[in-house]
C-alpha cells in the first residue's frame, strides 16, 4: 500500500468494492479479508501491478485470510 500511489490505492479499491480504508486494514492485518474479498484482492492487484512496470507486486490471497489453507 505504501508504494502505491492515491490513484492505484482507488482503482485497487474500487475493483473490490470496498474502501481504501478498509485496504489499509487488511495491509496492517487489523482484519482479515473473506475468502472472496481476498480473492478480488489478489485479481486486482495483479492488474494494477502490470501498469506499474515492475513497481509494485501483486498481494497474493493467502496472505490476507486469517485461515490460508482453505486455498488448498
Amino acid at each position: 500500500m505504501r508504494q502505491a500511489e492515491k490513484g492505484e490505492r482507488f482503482d485497487v479499491a474500487e475493483a473490490c468494492d470496498t474502501s481504501v480504508s478498509y485496504l489499509y486494514q487488511l495491509a496492517g492485518r487489523h482484519r482479515y479479508a473473506s475468502a472472496r474479498m481476498a480473492k478480488r484482492l489478489e485479481e486486482a492487484t495483479g492488474r494494477v501491478a502490470e501498469d506499474s512496470e515492475g513497481r509494485l507486486a501483486a498481494v497474493p490471497r493467502r496472505s490476507r485470510v486469517r485461515f490460508p489453507e482453505i486455498f488448498d
